[in-house]
């Protein structure tokens, strides 16, 4: 579910040597025709196989669908409650069209059973894994085995709630690892307010991951370094939701299942190891059991014991607390203000807790964040409250159970405490303050040392203090705080074997934290005046923003004259090194080309409408794309980046900041920026990635051409297919490669209002839009000599790895 990082793995191996060894199977079956228990149906790609098979320590027959690999692995099962006692069953379509699976004595064990016959029916197994039952007479599913999931979810398989219908799709464990009866746990999507999944045990909740804020469940705070898929809620209604998963990169094989022991878990096939490799468990951590520390108990794996009660409660069971059965929870000292007759003049307060798993059984409001914390105020049985991105104001009325700590990420949450549980906080501040000033006189040796301490770091706390009041208005005490020493020793010292990259306002470099975190950190130059204004907003711009195509700020450092940015840490590198660099030749296929120009445009798509600012990237381009370890790209560098307020569409400016070579003309020549700026950005950028050129370095002898006049020269004379990069070995993609072209083109015309928005791109390269506009011509803002060119470039970008600027004349 997009919950853990782990390594990019091989493509199938094994699939061919499966192919020979099956190359007289089939992936049809027809009326009048049968599957006996020693042959094997196989999808066309050679991905997926149905057959019979007996689990481990069994011989009991059932009849499965699962991964054409060496090692046996069932995704689905089909008789999972009455299997076979031999081998003589048969798998077949009856007269009236059903999917039937017979024993010895020609007796079924198992049926589609569908309302209606059908005449003429035929079974296929898609590649997804998917057996599905069309009726041949219109080609139209009547029963695919994905709406009747076992214990794996698949690629587009959908894990649905309708409650309206009373329906569920939902994973059901094995029994046990040797029999695939349908055992105690199950995997489900609620509705609810606000989505959540669960596992269940016996019917009761087991695991939750926290509410879908639209991108990620909150309760898994990595789920947006997910790699190798994307998983998405869609809610047609307030009674369904449906969850969807979506492979990003066919060269991994990644497995999901519910096991037999209650754990969602996840597995990547290694053709090294010729086996899976386990990557992820969903109760890999003691706090992710459902409600571990009970009601109103708070977990945190990070301490000892885990389980602690929240301020102004105690274990309600003392001997228990003490023994680890921390199950039944907690309960208040002090009933509310509200409770009380005598409470005249007294309110009470809200105390906030940082970066938690919100608990469960909560209400949604449509409230702002103001109106959230009064209207719970108002209400005596309101308990809590909270205001996450993406999803509203939250309420609690019933015991906050399953609430955990997070070391990064979470949400802030606020319980309602009686007045005097905080004031007794308060006084408590004056306990420790007045205690620490007796000492202080006691130890006069060391109030000197604390002195000169204090001196020496002066100047940087002033610069602290100067920059967290800085004018542009940004907050970076909003923002996750890290010391300069936890990053120092991070990066080894900051090490320059550990650097990623140099730019012109600094450096930026690998880390990795005692629990094996990595991260990148860039670290500002002290001598970078102008570093001061581009960190500046990069924290405005980035830390409002949660998008899978955007890279993650985990947070920032601010300590003396150091200035530091903490990211999510991108394994694969910036997208230039495998188009024009050293990486030319590793693993960019065009279906991996493909997904990493629609995650662009989806992250394009998403700072210009969709997300609560409009936001002007301004330096678009291939360096400033972040792969991870599945190459799902993610935009970085906001350095650059400008805000738009109200309904503006595009402003100006005297100061022209960018790369050369992808500005669009209204930009370079006038100052004039807006969407369309960004989208002629991104054209650029979509036929470098489709030719594998750099725009600004690319120059054909023959016409003196650079390379975006070159595509428009191929396409007036019906030869763009040639455009195509000849790293690109993928058969029949030569269609592809015209239509992307052909929308680069048009996302470089050199009208602004003549080139489509992002979300129109995303529409054409979808196939949403199947017609495509007429093209005009281009803007040829490269048309000079090869030296100017080679000058302007590095003046305008002196490196790839940060923020380049070309200063206005």
């Amino acid at each position: 579910m997009g919950f853990s990082h782990y390594r990019n793995m091989p493509c199938y191996v094994f699939m061919l040597s499966c192919f020979f060894m099956y190359s007289a199977a089939i992936h049809t079956i027809r009326t009048n025709e049968s599957l006996r228990d020693s042959e094997v149906l196989i999808s066309d790609g050679n991905i997926f196989k149905l057959s019979f098979f007996s689990p481990p320590n069994s011989s009991r027959r059932y009849l499965g669908v699962m991964y054409n690999l060496p090692v046996m692995t069932v995704v689905w099962v089909a008789n999972r409650n009455k299997p076979l006692n031999d081998s003589s069953g048969t798998f077949q379509i009856s007269s009236d069209g059903n999917l039937v699976i017979l024993d010895g004595r020609k007796e079924i064990v198992w049926s589609t059973n569908l309302l209606t016959s059908v005449v003429n029916t035929r079974a296929v197994l898609l590649d997804t894994g998917n057996l599905v039952l069309r009726d041949d007479s219109n080609n139209v599913s009547v029963w695919e085995s994905f709406q009747r999931a076992s214990d794996s979810w698949l690629e587009k398989m959908k894990i649905a709630t309708d409650l309206s219908r009373k329906e569920k799709n939902l994973l059901t464990s094995w029994t046990s690892p040797d029999d695939p009866a349908p055992g105690r746990f199950t995997f489900t999507i609620e509705p609810l307010d606000v989505p959540q999944s669960f596992i269940w045990k016996d019917g009761n909740p087991y695991w939750r991951t926290g509410p879908w804020n639209g991108q990620i469940f909150t309760g898994l705070p990595y789920m947006s370094s997910a790699y190798g898929y994307g998983v998405k809620v869609v809610t047609d209604s307030p009674e369904t939701a449906n969850l969807i998963l979506t492979l990003t990169n066919s060269s991994v094989l990644v497995h999901i299942f519910l096991n037999s022991s209650g754990s969602l878990e996840q597995k990547v096939w290694s053709d090294e190891k010729k086996g899976w490799d386990v990557t992820w468990s969903s109760t890999s951590i003691e706090c992710e059991t459902y409600g571990k520390c009970g009601p109103f108990g708070s977990c945190d794996a990070q301490d000892r014991p885990i389980c602690s009660c929240f301020r102004g409660f105690m274990p309600r069971s003392k001997d228990e607390w003490a023994a680890g059965n921390w199950t039944r929870g907690c309960t208040r000292k002090t009933h509310l203000q509200c409770e009380q007759n005598n409470s005249v003049g007294k309110q009470d307060e809200f105390l906030k807790l940082e970066g938690v798993k919100l608990p469960d059984h909560f209400k949604l409001f449509l409230f702002s964040e103001g109106e959230c914390r009064e209207a719970c105020l108002s209400y005596c049985s309101c308990i809590a409250y909270a205001v996450p991105i993406g999803i509203g104001c939250l309420h609690w009325t019933q015991n906050l159970t399953d609430t955990q700590k997070f070391t990064y990420g979470g949400d802030d949450l606020y319980i309602r405490l009686a007045h005097s549980e905080l004031a007794d906080k308060k006084q408590d501040h004056i306990t420790i303050i007045t205690a620490t000033v007796v000492l202080g006189f006691v130890l006069v040796a060391k109030c000197a040392y604390f002195l000169l301490e204090y001196l020496s770091n002066f100047r940087g706390h002033s610069d602290e203090n100067t920059l967290k009041h800085d004018k542009y208005g940004v907050k970076l005490e909003d923002l996750p705080t890290f010391r300069f020493l936890m990053l120092s020793n991070a990066t080894q010292n900051f090490d320059p074997a550990n650097k990623l990259g140099q730019g012109g306002f600094g450096s930026v470099y690998k880390g990795k934290f005692p629990n094996r975190v990595e991260i990148a950190v860039k670290r500002l130059a002290r001598s970078s005046n102008q570093g001061v204004e581009e960190f500046m907003n990069e924290v405005e711009v980035i830390s409002r923003l949660q998008h899978r195509n955007l890279v993650r700020l985990l947070g920032c450092c601010v300590e003396s004259e150091e200035k530091l940015l903490v990211y999510e840490y991108m394994p694969n590198g910036s997208l230039d090194a495998y188009l024009f660099g050293s990486h030319k030749h590793d693993f960019l296929d065009w279906q991996r080309r493909k997904l990493i120009i629609e995650g662009i445009c989806r992250g394009l798509l998403y700072l210009h409408r969709d997300s609560r600012l409009k936001i002007i990237h301004r330096d678009l381009k291939a360096s400033n794309i972040l792969l991870d370890e599945v190459f799902n790209p993610k935009i970085s560098d906001f350095g650059m980046a400008r805000i738009f307020g109200g309904k503006d569409d595009e402003a100006n400016t005297t100061r022209v900041v960018g790369t050369f070579g992808y500005m669009s003309p209204e930009y370079a020549l006038r100052g004039i920026f807006s969407e369309k700026s960004d989208v002629y950005s991104f054209g650029v950028l979509l036929l470098e990635i489709v030719s594998g050129k750099k725009n600004s370095s690319f120059y054909d002898e023959d016409q003196k051409l650079f390379l975006t006049a070159y595509a428009w020269k191929l396409w007036n004379e019906g030869k763009i297919v040639n455009l195509m990069d000849p790293e690109i070995c993928d058969s029949g993609v030569e269609d592809d490669v015209v239509r992307y072209a052909n929308v680069g083109l048009l996302c470089v015309q050199e009208m602004a209002a003549d080139r489509p928005n992002a979300s129109t791109v995303l529409s054409m390269l979808s196939f949403e839009i199947v017609e495509l506009p007429h093209l005009k011509q281009p803007a040829f803002l490269g048309m000079q000599s090869s030296r100017a060119t080679e000058s302007a470039t590095s003046k305008c970008s002196t490196n790839d790895v940060t923020i380049s600027i070309l200063g206005g004349r």
